[in-house]
């Protein structure tokens, strides 16, 4: 994730008009998405991170976030003693913002505690993927509601073990069974697991993506992950891999544009428009005067 540095944004949303945009166009007609931009550094290596590998050594404090009628935990570490990085945000290819708490995440929750309460989603007995989890918040909600599986991914080891694990231990101390393999989870609480790996190949881990065809996830979540435009195709397909047929929904939470970035959430939506293979709608919007304007959809497959 990158710190959005620009206003409210009021002018229509066009696409493919740059030439920017017309080489990702190319790229996703041609199939060399991710040949537009190369990365600095190669991705880290894809591996599942084991609870018991949580960090001793980085200093983890913690306060209240306050989401209306949910109250969860925020876990804060300093992206100086995890990474040896000072007041940076976004290093591609190294660390792309997992320690910071975006907007996204706390417009993702709200999103999905009215979605359930007006019936319009149910995670009970459900099985989540939190996709550049982060903090973990929106994928913590869905244990408290009910969900059976919530598997955590993010790019980078380090975040899961400072920051993810931490935060899932202190808001969920009774439900939060860690597993150690992949044997099933205690009676009555989630199975909770956490993936490390870029989104171009971080498929080859999760275990609901495996198999022909695939048992899928219900449910996919996602917030401030749309920034960068070369990683937009990659994280499309992956969701496409993921994502329960036919009945599986994704929630996704970002900012309409990244200023001085390129991406947003009418470039991944130009992405799922151009494939064809999913629906989209818009399920709130924020557009308080005071940032760019902030959007949470949901996708869905299209009935055949």
């Amino acid at each position: 994730m990158a710190a959005d540095s620009g206003g409210f944004e009021r002018e229509p949303f066009l696409m493919f008009q740059s030439s920017d945009e017309r080489r990702l166009d190319l790229g996703l007609r041609l199939g060399f998405l991710d040949s537009v931009e190369r990365p600095l550094l190669p991705p880290p290596p894809c591996v599942e991170v084991l609870p018991s590998k949580v960090s001793e050594s980085v200093k983890y404090t913690v306060e209240e976030v306050d989401l209306g009628s949910v109250k969860l935990l925020k876990g804060q570490v300093r992206t100086q003693d995890v990474f040896s990085l000072s007041n940076s945000d976004l290093v591609p290819g190294k660390y792309e913002g997992g320690l910071k708490l975006w907007e996204g995440s706390i417009d993702l929750v709200k999103t999905l505690e009215s979605e359930a309460c007006t019936g319009n989603l149910s995670f009970e007995g459900k099985r989540v993927l939190e996709l550049g989890c982060g903090h973990g918040l929106p994928g913590i909600f869905t244990c408290i509601k009910g969900a059976s599986a919530v598997h955590f991914q993010d790019f980078n080891q380090e975040v899961l073990r400072c920051l993810t694990i931490p935060n899932v231990r202190t808001n969920l101390p009774e439900q939060f069974q860690p597993m150690r393999s992949n044997a099933a989870s205690s009676e009555g609480s989630p199975e909770i697991r956490f993936f490390a790996g870029d989104w171009s190949d971080v498929n080859s881990i999760l275990p609901l993506a495996q198999g022909d065809p695939p048992a899928g996830y219900d449910v996919i979540l996602m917030a401030e992950t749309v920034y960068s435009i070369t990683a937009l195709p990659k994280l499309y397909r992956l969701i496409k891999m993921c994502l329960s047929q036919p009945d599986g929904v994704v929630y996704m939470a970002g900012k309409k544009h990244y200023f001085g970035v390129g991406g947003g959430t009418r470039w991944f939506l130009s992405l799922v428009e151009k494939d064809g293979a999913m629906a989209s709608s818009l399920v709130t919007e924020v557009a308080d005067g005071s940032s760019n304007v902030r959007e949470v959809w949901k996708l869905c497959c299209k009935s055949i």
